[in-house]
């Protein structure tokens, strides 16, 4: 028998309440973020999620009839992977004593740096977004999640900043980061050119260039 068709007004998952359950359910999320990374979209079955996460499919159904709702509970798994790394820009230790161009290069080799540690789950979620506007929505609000974390380290560097407003500085330059990052992810480095680079390199010129957009003195 196939698979029930997806329901996408139907995304309700109910969380288990039994540890035996909580800890199958565990299995199911690894599961199908495993199978993302190693197949996007055409991978992601929920016999396939049952197969890897050596569950029946009934614990599954016990959880969700809908296998978008799956996907969308899978997501969430991954991202909250990604924000628990993001956790970083919150740690003042993490920060304590740089300079402003430090503090800028840091801010952004962390950012890159998270991006990488989970680059085989965000390149297949951001190429599932293209037609996907949930997902699409979702990363949308993590994204801007990842800029505010960003622009509040980099704006403790505000006096060195050499723009009216820097705090607008600040999001472009996250954003013209995130969106390198993210092409680099989802189609390789050798999509925007002909000569790519390792990632230290890829790394190192954009905390140059955030370095030289945002700061008076690029040698703060």
């Amino acid at each position: 028998m196939g698979e029930p068709e997806t329901q996408t007004d139907d995304l309700t998952v109910r969380p288990p309440k039994q540890r035996r359950s909580r800890e199958a359910w565990s299995r199911v999320l690894d599961a199908g973020v495993s199978l993302l990374e190693d197949g996007g979209m055409e991978a992601f079955t929920i016999a396939a999620v049952c197969d890897r996460a050596g569950v029946a499919p009934p614990a599954i159904y016990a959880r969700t009839t809908s296998k978008d709702a799956l996907f969308l509970a899978v997501y969430e798994h991954g991202i909250s992977r990604l924000r628990t790394d993001q956790d970083v820009f919150d740690r003042p230790q993490r920060w304590a004593g740089l300079g402003p161009a430090d503090t800028v290069r840091a801010a952004v080799a962390e950012m890159v740096g998270i991006a990488f540690e989970h680059r085989r789950f965000l390149r297949a979620v951001v190429l599932i977004s293209a037609a996907h506007p949930e997902v699409q929505r979702r990363g949308s609000r993590y994204s801007q999640d990842l800029g505010e974390a960003f622009g509040r380290v980099v704006l403790e560097a505000q006096a060195a900043i050499a723009h009216d407003d820097a705090a607008a500085a600040v999001r472009f330059c996250f954003g013209t980061v995130f969106a390198a990052t993210i092409i680099r992810i989802a189609y390789g480095p050798q999509f925007a050119t002909a000569e790519p680079v390792d990632d230290d390199s890829f790394v190192a010129a954009l905390g140059d260039t955030a370095v030289r957009y945002l700061l008076a003195d690029a040698a703060g």
